[in-house]
């Protein structure tokens, strides 16, 4: 367990004699989740409800997708609805999310409203015969996630992608070739955080609004282990191929004292097939910001959204990825930078060592909506369906019940699936 927050630097002094392995986000092209080819047919006709930042943050990133078009978008704040018009000035916009199901034009749907309000318009888009993309977690409650799932796999017709960007992410992809193919050892010890300075509070004009524009601090809340940790929560799972059996929780409202019941800063431990994981979360202070530690008896992986490093340990064998790696200095330390997609620079006559980008080509937000599109007009699957966002939901409200009762929470493999 890491009792301060790990400083890229520190992390890697504590290394010293090992190599240091940075993973480009362009992955290999077997790691490369979305296919480089066009997705053929006509453009996708999305409707957008929900329209506050992430909304106006989805409008944007479908504005940079060639097989994308908005049509609609749809708030009952009618703020929202005029600034996010100006992002998509050709889509009609509408308060009564009701209206865009009516529309035979629209084809798909991103449900970016409050998660409490997820069960309503998702089950009811895919009622209406619409693909539905919902953010995660799908729902506040296990009950309510546990419908939409069920909605979903009854319109087996349509496709259903849970909001979980890590399954896009491709230097997720493509490092999980490499935790799979075991570089990591025996792993005994996972650590994750998100740290950022921020109330959660927000003022509204009028008292109605402020109530309602802070869902994330009512009282059924999915909280910090809901809303931020689910990713990093599915992130242990795919590479650790299980989803936790135990929770153990700790909350606080440690930085914002405003009367809020909703911790701020949390803790939970987990057991995930005998390993110890080790989350946390606050929003008093950025330091540190977000990672997710993997430590193995061979090596030890640091993931970020965009960058890794794995670090081998002094006796662990080498694996063959040398011939795709270059000298890079990170911090005050020289490691051996992967260019992951080094075989495409070799093809190409280029030299992995020195032409291979690390800053990422396309977003996960970008790639998951592009996943969407495409499993839209190709019929592939999308890459996290209605039963993995059920799954990781169940997680996310377990932990998050660990952490608001201050207790042990135990669950049955049964628990996280689909009957």
């Amino acid at each position: 367990m890491i009792d301060a927050p790990c400083d890229r630097r520190d992390f890697l002094r504590t290394t010293a004699g090992t190599l240091a392995l940075l993973l480009s986000e362009r992955g290999l092209a077997a790691g490369q989740p979305t296919p480089d080819t066009a997705i053929v047919g006509p453009r996708v006709r999305i409707a957008v409800i929900g329209v506050g930042a992430w909304g106006r943050e989805v409008l944007g990133t479908l504005g940079r997708l060639p097989a994308a078009q908005v049509v609609m978008i749809c708030d009952s704040y009618e703020p929202f609805l005029r600034r996010a018009a100006t992002g998509a000035p050709q889509a009609t916009g509408v308060a009564d999310y009701r209206r865009v199901f009516d529309n035979r034009d629209v084809e798909a749907v991103i449900v970016a409203t409050p998660t409490p309000t997820h069960r309503d318009v998702a089950c009811e888009a895919l009622q209406a015969g619409k693909h539905v993309y919902c953010e995660a977690p799908l729902a506040a409650s296990i009950v309510d996630a546990r419908q939409i799932a069920l909605t979903a796999l009854a319109a087996p017709k349509q496709v259903f992608q849970a909001g979980l960007q890590g399954r896009s992410n491709a230097l997720y992809a493509h490092v999980a070739q490499f935790v799979k193919s075991g570089v990591l050892g025996d792993v005994a010890l996972v650590n994750a955080q998100w740290n950022r300075r921020d109330s959660w509070r927000r003022v509204g004009p009028t008292p109605e609004r402020t109530e309602a524009v802070n869902w994330r601090l009512a009282a059924d809340s999915a909280g910090l282990m809901g809303e931020i940790g689910i990713h990093q929560l599915d992130l242990m799972h795919t590479y650790l191929d299980a989803h936790p059996t135990s929770f153990t929780g700790w909350g606080s409202v440690a930085a914002w004292r405003d009367g809020r019941t909703v911790a701020d800063t949390v803790t939970c431990g987990l057991d995930v097939r005998g390993i110890r994981a080790m989350y946390r979360a606050t929003l008093g202070s950025s330091f540190g910001g977000a990672y997710t530690i993997f430590q193995g008896g061979s090596s030890t992986l640091l993931m970020k959204e965009s960058r890794s490093w794995l670090v081998k340990e002094a006796d662990s064998p080498l694996l063959g990825w040398e011939v795709y790696a270059r000298k890079e200095t990170v911090h005050d330390e020289s490691g051996i930078a992967m260019v992951a997609d080094a075989t495409k620079l070799l093809k190409a006559g280029k030299e992995p060592g020195k032409d291979g980008a690390l800053e990422p080509e396309k977003p996960p937000l970008l790639l998951a909506l592009e996943h969407f599109t495409r499993s839209i007009r190709e019929g592939a699957a999308p890459p996290c369906g209605a039963r993995e966002g059920y799954a990781s939901t169940v997680a996310a409200l377990k932990a998050n019940e660990a952490v608001r009762t201050g207790g042990r929470i135990d669950v049955q493999p049964s628990e996280y699936e689909l009957t």
